[in-house]
């Protein structure tokens, strides 16, 4: 948020109102983290789906805060008058090193775990409150997670220095942030719900690339 807001002016927009974004931006990302992750695991909250509300006890998935997120980001960007793509260009450059810190909460509780491995930097999750398997060593998933968003924000900041059109970034950003969910996707052990061979994340990110090819192609020749 603070690097948005530090970017804005140079775009014509004021810090303010990216400080006022992020909030209804995050207020999204989280109903539509809990809602996807509830569909998710849907299950075990038929038993008692009053503790859908109960966000607190954890249980958020990324795609659907991205989902619902960005909704509420063209809802804001329409209500106050501003360019959905330059706008969206700022949160989208930022986003991944936003995803690369909060990876460090998934590692911490256990969640998004890996599939068992014998490779030297593998990781043994000891505490019992844990959400995952434990004495047993594991892909860090979190961590590959946390490298390829990383790698993405790099990317991000230097083709943001050279864009040629407005929408460019957040194309990329869902190209590029869709390959590395379906790579890491590989490696997680953790139940994400499957369709044939692939996982819902793997369709989803799929689909993501298809509309940021389609994005930046359309914006592309817009622009020509």
């Amino acid at each position: 948020m603070i690097l948005a807001g530090w970017r804005a002016p140079q775009e014509g927009i004021k810090k303010e109102e990216i400080y006022d974004l992020s909030f209804y931006v995050l207020l999204g990302g989280i109903v539509g983290a809990r809602l996807y992750y509830v569909l998710q695991h849907i299950d075990e909250f038929a038993k008692a789906p009053w503790e859908a509300l109960f966000v607190w006890r954890g249980g958020l998935a990324i795609i659907g805060g991205l989902a619902l997120g960005a909704l509420s980001g063209v809802w804001y960007c329409k209500r106050r008058g501003l360019d959905v793509r330059k706008t969206f260009d700022l949160v989208a450059w930022v986003l991944p090193l936003a995803q690369a810190i909060g990876r460090i909460g998934c590692l911490c509780a256990g969640c998004c775990y890996g599939k068992p491995c014998s490779l030297p930097w593998a990781i043994v999750f000891k505490d019992p409150n844990s959400l995952a398997p434990i004495g047993i060593p594991l892909h860090p998933t979190e961590l590959y997670h946390m490298v390829a968003n990383l790698i993405v924000f790099a990317i991000l900041t230097f083709a943001y220095k050279r864009k040629a059109f407005d929408g460019q970034i957040v194309s990329l950003y869902l190209l590029l942030y869709s390959v590395g969910r379906f790579t890491v996707e590989f490696f997680r052990g953790d139940n994400r719900g499957f369709i044939g061979p692939l996982s819902l994340p793997q369709w989803l990110s799929l689909a993501m690339f298809a509309v940021g090819l389609a994005l930046y192609l359309s914006l592309s020749r817009r622009k020509d």
